[in-house]
Order: structure tokens, then sequence, then C-alpha cells
């Protein structure tokens, strides 16, 4: 047999034999005897990077970090156009511009995404702006969607991602346009039989971005999910006498978390808190667009996360397939997790699907801002070895600092050193360094601090389900002052005194509910409460929703949801049928929300109509804490960082939760003012802070519902912001300016101390323990959450004390609870639980 021709006959036979059963039995065999394998890597944890080949791309990733800023994966880019979005209204707008002009793939990455959200408002006039879809619309047209979400702990977490999959994947049934265009992946499994080693309890996915064609990209805080659409006037109201039409916030998306969590979120159209006794829990959150280099390293994470849970859950679906990358081909696909086993299952697609050099970025410089995209990522989340480029990232730019330190974020909770365990990472340490060395220079500078009051979800923080809640808030105190190892206590050991260099604040918002004397006479005479017609409108602007949660075939509303849809609409029918008798045929002269009155121009809320005795009124004033949930570091009115990461260890060790931010410094300067001295700051920087700034002291006028004339509610690459110059832009230009200052530390104490007199807001300095807690506001039915405490005060002086409020800044009650232990150790916080808190 001539040289060579042994091979040849063989690798006949085997081209016959795949035609057959016995071909595809043994692939089978060799599929199961894999998954098999899995139990194995309970007792491998290292099972990802023991092989040799696993062993040389550790080597790669390792060494291309090492000669990265902050040992990030990417590089730094020059050239991006980046613009930033502050609260819901305008990014959600500017996501949905940006999503009809898809024309090749979309990628979405979020903790959570809620398929039924409302992108433009009001919902009722703009229901094809709807999140699914659009999203539909885009299949129907060719586009390939490719969505992460992160499978949740059903016990621990509401954001039922099994609704998210279903209902998306059920927008194109087969047969119809756009079948198949539309992928949903969740990540990672909680079950040991499924998947042995390849799992976590704990820890989440918790990034938050979209890439568009490869040519835009969005990044930030803000989730495509119920909860976080708001305005800059942070409105807690959303009762509507002149027609429920009118609404903003239809079924799950009115949500107050402090009363009640999300329920049964798949029921998109319920909501058990009626809007008629209660606000709403306002959100304030930061995120950016942009166009450029770091679009490309966006897109690279996404499709490592991508070829990494087909990996780990699909490996032997055909319904996935492979994302291979342009500039990560041959030897370096390994960066991507492109795996190639003998017999692979699901196919191989190049992305983009159109030359990377059509891209408006790869053609040349689009902008001026110099960026890095930094990520914490591990082995359970990316399967790669640890990388924590946003703590390295966060802990240089902060002991860098020279001016001034600004953040915003959902926790604070960090270390000064190894001596606080169970906290770690180090970010702590660098805000004590960098206070120090200002304070023996005799340098002003400040760290300002703005953070939730309450940095979870409880209800009354008195409660045994508080737990979780005041552990959080524990280690935050114990982060910032109590105790020797804490930021304060570090700093004064160094004979600096902290109280010169750090102030913490909160944001909280007040409102009132526009229940009329003319709309409690409709309920009465119709039968029907507003929270029923609030369910039909609900049901009739959200209809065709998919109600099945099972891996079985979705299925679109069946004949108990018709016969539910069409009680709700009977209900509906009646109560506005008593609309003339009533007198609500006319005008309603008093407004749905008074929350402009907070901000620039907005009007005193003594001088608003109110269509009834004012007594009355006071029943409906309502307040709570301005959720803040950005993720944001602004240093020196020159550099920023946005993204999905918290300032805990959970965000910023790597090992735990996965995160994406980047790192942003303007390279156009605009001529400005630091402590009265001439400075250059980085334009994106600085008109974001004042912006920031302006919104928090109440210097910016309301949003006006309809965006579509706002620059700032555009993708990047319409337009780029406008930082809305005038009186008020000039005013808080220089951030370590004297009068700055007054006016937000007064703003700070005018406002906390009207919402303690007049709601008895917590957490307050007054509560030290929990005795106080009940003394200051008792435990009883008598009045609603979030209301006025005192009944009997006078109308006319709780309208002029509310007109003293302006902006929604507080300050943080640093002495809540101090003489109480907030977090008693036991079976939900204990030494095997403490690192989920932190």
């Amino acid at each position: 047999m001539a040289p060579g021709e042994d091979s040849r006959m063989f690798a006949g036979l085997r081209d016959k034999l795949k035609a057959t059963n016995l071909y595809d039995a043994k692939v089978g065999a060799i599929h199961f005897k894999n998954k098999m394998g899995k139990l194995g890597n309970l007792i491998n944890a290292n099972h990802r990077h023991d092989e040799e080949h696993e062993k040389a791309t550790d080597e790669k990733r390792n060494r291309i970090a090492e000669s990265h800023r902050f040992k990030s994966f990417a590089p730094e880019r020059d050239g991006n156009k980046i613009k930033w979005y502050v609260d819901g209204q305008d990014y959600f707008y500017a996501v949905s511009v940006a999503l009809e002009k898809a024309k090749e793939t979309i990628y979405i990455e979020d903790w959570w995404l809620s398929p039924e959200l409302f992108l433009r408002r009001p919902p009722f006039f703009n229901q094809e702006y709807r999140l699914d879809q659009i999203l539909k619309r885009r299949a129907e047209a060719g586009v390939k969607i490719y969505i992460i979400v992160y499978k949740e702990v059903a016990a621990a977490v509401s954001c039922n991602s099994a609704h998210t999959k279903h209902a998306l994947h059920a927008l194109c049934p087969e047969g119809t346009p756009g079948h198949g265009n539309i992928t949903v992946l969740r990540h990672p499994d909680h079950n040991v039989f499924e998947n042995a080693g390849d799992m976590t309890f704990y820890w989440a996915h918790h990034e938050k971005f979209i890439v568009i064609d490869y040519e835009i990209a969005f990044i930030g805080g803000l989730d495509l999910c119920f909860g976080r659409w708001d305005s800059r006037q942070h409105p807690c109201a959303d009762v509507h006498p002149a027609g429920v039409q009118n609404e903003m916030f239809p079924g799950q998306d009115f949500n107050n978390n402090r009363i009640m969590d999300f329920q049964t979120v798949e029921d998109w159209k319920s909501n058990e808190l009626s809007k008629a006794d209660y606000g709403r829990m306002p959100w304030h959150d930061v995120a950016m667009c942009l166009v450029g280099d770091c679009v490309f390293d966006i897109a690279e994470h996404f499709v490592l996360r991508w070829n990494f849970v087909k990996r780990d859950k699909y490996k032997r679906s055909e319904k996935v397939d492979w994302l291979t990358m342009t500039g990560r081909e041959g030897e370096n696909e390994d960066l991507i997790a492109v795996q190639r086993p003998k017999h692979p299952v699901g196919k191989y697609i190049n992305h983009p699907l159109s030359p990377l050099e059509n891209r408006s970025w790869a053609k040349g410089q689009q902008g001026t801002v110099h960026a890095q995209v930094i990520r914490s990522s591990a082995d359970w989340s990316s399967g790669i070895l640890t990388e924590h480029s946003i703590q390295n990232a966060y802990s240089e730019i902060i002991e860098n600092a020279q001016h001034f330190v600004y953040i915003e974020n959902q926790f604070f909770i960090t270390a000064t050193g190894e001596e606080q365990a169970p906290i770690h990472n180090t970010i702590g340490r660098a805000i004590v360094n960098a206070c120090v060395k200002a304070g023996k220079e005799g340098r002003k500078f400040r760290v300002i601090i703005v953070i939730p009051a309450v940095p979870g979800f409880a209800g009354d923080l008195r409660d045994d389900a508080a737990m979780g809640t005041r552990a959080i808030m524990d280690y935050q105190y114990k982060s910032i002052h109590r105790g020797p190892h804490s930021i304060f206590e570090q700093i004064k050991a160094q004979g600096i005194d902290p109280k010169q260099h750090i102030f913490i604040f909160n944001l909280r918002s007040y409102d009132r509910l526009n229940k009329t004397a003319a709309m409690v006479e409709q309920e009465e005479k119709s039968g029907v409460k507003y929270q029923d017609v609030q369910r039909a409108e609900a049901e009739e602007i959200m209809a065709e929703g998919v109600h099945s949660t099972t891996d079985q075939k979705p299925t679109l509303g069946d004949d108990t949801d018709a016969k539910e849809k069409e009680r709700l609409i009977e209900q509906k029918r009646k109560f506005e049928a008593q609309r003339t008798e009533v007198g609500l045929d006319k005008e309603v002269t008093s407004t749905d929300s008074i929350a402009a009155t907070a901000m620039l121009n907005g009007g005193k809320v003594s001088e608003q109509r109110w269509d009834d005795d004012l007594e009355k009124e006071k029943e409906n004033f309502v307040q709570e804490e301005l959720y803040i949930h950005g993720k944001l570091l602004i240093v020196d009115d020159r550099i920023v960082i946005c993204g999905s990461s918290n300032i805990n260890d959970r965000s910023q060790l790597g090992i735990h939760d996965s995160e994406l931010s980047i790192v942003m410094e303007d390279y156009n300067t605009i001529d400005s003012t630091m402590d009265g001295q001439p400075f250059k700051a980085g334009h994106h920087a600085a008109t974001l802070r004042r912006l920031l700034w302006r919104e928090h002291l109440g210097l910016l006028p309301a949003q006006p519902l309809d965006a579509s004339k706002d620059p700032n509610a555009q993708p990047v690459d319409v337009c780029p912001n406008d930082i809305m110059e005038g009186p008020e832009y000039d005013f808080v230009a220089d951030p370590m300016s004297d009068q700055v200052w007054d006016m937000w530390t007064g703003n700070a104490d005018t406002n906390t101390q009207i919402f303690r007199h007049l709601f008895r807001a917590d957490p307050d300095d007054n509560i030290k323990t929990f005795d106080d807690y009940e003394a200051f506001l008792p435990r009883h039915n008598k009045f609603k959450q979030g209301h006025l405490h005192d009944p009997f005060m006078p109308a006319q002086e709780v309208r002029e004390k509310l007109d003293q409020i302006k902006g929604h800044l507080v300050w943080m009650p640093l002495d809540f609870l101090c003489d109480a232990p907030m977090a008693e150790k036991g079976l939900q916080v204990n030494a095997y639980t403490e690192s989920i808190y932190t």
C-alpha cells in the first residue's frame, strides 16, 4: 500500500460513517461522556486552567493585562466620542433611537431586562416603543439580537429571567419573519446535578451595556428594566384624574421597594401597590453612549461572555452558535473563549457581519475622549483568571486626586486595610491617603459621596426581614467612621480632621398624589377603585405578553387571561362612565405631580391649585428616598469612571459579581476655575458634574415629557450633549467655590430639617437606638408610610414648609443606630453569609 493510502482510505470510511446512525450514536456517547465529566469539576476548582492550552491562554491574557494601565484586558484608546446621560428619561429615549437604526447585530447584557419596558413616555401614546416591540421589528428586519441576562436565585431576587427569555423568544414564532433572530442566554446555573462545579449561588452578572452593529455602545448603571425610568424632577406621584391614559409608570414599572418589592414580574401588568395611596421610589442614574475604538473592547467582553456561556451551558445545543470576531482570529480566538471541539455543535459566526473597517471609528478619530474599558471578571463569570481592573482604577485615580473626589454610588463598603475583614477592597485606603496628603500640605480637598439613605429594598428597617439591609448599612458605617480602622479614624490617627475633607449625602424627593375629591367620588359612584383602573390600563397597553415561564413552548395569553382582561376593561368602563357625573369631564386644575416645585422656576407648593379643602390635600403629600443607583466617579473635573460597578467587594474584587465600566478623560479642555484659580477642566467631566450638581441643588428646570426635541435624549452619533449654559451653569463651574459649597450644605441642612419635621423621614440622626426609632416613628397603622407624620399640622404650614425644599440633597445620618447592634450575628448574618452583604 502506497504511503498515505491507508489514511485516505480511513478518511473516506469516516465520511461514509457520518451519514449513519452509528456515527450519531458515537458523537452522542462522546457528548454524554463530556457531560458526565463535569462531575469531576466539583473537586477541581481549577478545571478551566489546568490543561496546557488553557495555561497558555491564561499566560497570554496576563501578558496583555500587564502591558495595560490598571491591568485591564483593554488598552487605552484615543479619539472616542462619548455622551453622558443623567436619569432614565434621556437614556432610554436615546437607546430607542439607536436600536431602531440597527442593521446587523445587537448585543445586550443586563442584570435584569423587562421586555415590557416602555423606552418612551407616556406609555399610552408610545406603545410602539416598548422594548420587546422594538426588538421584534429589528428581528423581523433581519437583525441578529444576542442577549445575556443574569439567571437569578429565585428565592433571593425577583427579576424572573425565565420570563425575559421566553417572552423575547416568543416574539417571532416559527414560520414568521425574524424567527431565530433573537437568542437569550441565562447564566449562571444553580443546579448541581445539571452543571456540577460550574455554578454559583451567591454572585451575579451585573453588567449593563449595549453594542449595536459594532458602531455604537451604551454603558452605565441602567438596566433595561422596570423601576429605572425617571426624569430629573423625580416625581413620586402617578395619579391622573383627567384620565389614566396619562400615567407614566404602568403595571410593575410603578414601584416602591421600601413598601413592597417587585411581585411576580412575569405578570407585568399587575401591581399590588395602589398609586392612589402611595408614591413610587424615584431613581437616579448615570450612563454613557460612545462611538470609537472602545466600542470594540465592549463588544469583545460580550463575545467572551457569550462563548463562555456557550461552553458552560450550551456546548451541545445547536440553537446557540459560537461567535468569532474580526481582530481575534486564528491563534487569538482563545482570548474570546472560542473552542473548536472535534464534534462541534452550533455554527461559528464571525462578527461584525460586514467588514470592521466600514465602522466610522475605524476610519479615524471620532472625538476627543481618551478612554479605557475596565472590568471585574473571573473564572465563574467569564472563564478567565481574576481581573479587578475596576478596583485598580478607582484606587489609583482617587489617590492621585488633587482637588476633589465626587462619588455617586448605590453602595459604599470599603476597607483601609486587612483589619476590616470580611471587607477587602482598598478604595477606602486610597481615600485616606488622598485626604492625609492634602491635609498635611494644607490643600483644600474634598471627597463628596452621594449614596442612598437605605442601600437596599427593605420595608421597615426594624423588621427581621430587613436584617440583610441593616447588615449592609452596618458595613457602610464601619467603612466610613465607626471603628478604629474606618476611613475617618484612620485619617484622624494621622492628625488630620476628616470632617474637613469628607462629606456624605443622600437624596430625597417629595410630591402630592392628585387624588382629588372628584376622583374619590368617581370611585364611590362606580364601585371601582383607581387601583383596578390602573390595572386595566396596564392590561390594555401591555397586551400580548408571554405568560409562560417554563422551557416549554411559550404561549401568548390564554382563555383565563382573556377573561381577566375583559373583567378589567369592564371595570375601567364603569369607572369612566361616572366621569361627567362627578365633574371630571372638565379640565382638572390641580397638577398630577408637584415634583417640579423643587426645581428651577418650578413655582411654590403654596401656590399650587388644589380642587378641594386644603386639609384633605395634606393626606396626599408623600416623600421617599431618591434611590441613587449610578456608579460614578468624577475627579478634579478631568477624569470620569462610569459603569455597573458598585463600591463594595461584590463589584470590586473581580471574583464575585461581574462588572464593566469605562474610564474617560477628555483632551478637549475648557477654561474654568478651581478654588478661584484658573484651571483647565475636561469638557466631558466638567459638564457632567455641573449638570449633576444643578439637578441636586434644584438649579435645573423640570423636564418635559416629550424628549423628542431634547439633544440629551439622542445617541452620541446624532448630536453632542446640551450642557444647558446659563447663570446656574456658571455658578457651579468652580467645584471648590465657597459660594457653591454654602448652597450645597445649606440646601442639605434645610431639606433634612423639613423632611424630618413633616414626614419623620428615616433613617435619621435622632435614631440612635431601636427605642429611639419607636419614639421617632411609632409603629402603628394610623398613617401610611411616606405620608405626613402629624395630621394636625395646619395645611398652610405644610405648604410653606415644602416651599423651603430646593433640589434633593439631604445629609446622610451618620449617627443612625450608632448605639444599637444593627446586624446581630445569626442565621442571616454569619461567617458564611458576610460576603453576600459586602
